[in-house]
């Protein structure tokens, strides 16, 4: 005697019907089970409370790496100078300014093709304001003073609005 598969009636557990290929359907009579609005509500109110908390962490956090990209781009701008004063015994005066290292100033003894930087753009802060530089400078007296105005692009201040310069952290205000 062969043994032809059995599709069974009914299948108690679960309250499906069955089919030919054996999913099931659900039985006639029983909704299917989903979320209502208010829990989807509920979960979206909560993802949203989440949110404005990470949020805010993450906009102070943005803060503190324009202050520490800053220092960076100081520091690259250091570098250039200094490339700048080999090359022509002496860092560029205060009117020449930071575009002697982009663009070839008048009087330059030796000048690389291209400059000592490669973009316009590295001579601003990372809030788009142009760096402040004087040679010789008010607290590097032998050198140069470089610094950003801050976050409200004006003298002073504090906390992100302070100058961050290439003198000593006591000095800076």
């Amino acid at each position: 005697m062969a043994c032809s598969p059995s599709i069974p009636i009914s299948n108690a557990d679960d309250g499906r019907l069955p089919t030919p290929d054996g999913a099931g359907r659900p039985r006639a009579g029983r909704r299917a089970r989903g979320f209502t609005l208010i829990e989807i509500m509920a979960v979206v109110i909560i993802m949203g409370l989440l949110m404005g908390l990470v949020g805010v962490s993450v906009f102070s956090q943005v803060d503190k790496a324009k202050v520490v990209t800053t220092r960076a781009k100081i520091a690259q701008l250091e570098n250039a100078l200094e490339f700048y004063r080999m090359d022509n015994s002496r860092y560029p005066t205060t009117e020449q300014g930071l575009d002697a290292l982009v663009h070839e100033p008048p009087g330059a003894r030796s000048y690389p093709p291209g400059g000592y930087l490669q973009k316009r753009e590295a001579l601003l802060d990372p809030w788009e304001a142009p760096f402040q530089y004087q040679s010789p400078g008010e607290h590097n007296q032998r050198t140069f003073d470089l610094w950003s105005l801050g976050a409200d692009n004006s003298p002073g201040g504090t906390d992100l609005d302070a100058d961050i310069g290439n003198w000593s952290q006591d000095e800076q205000g």
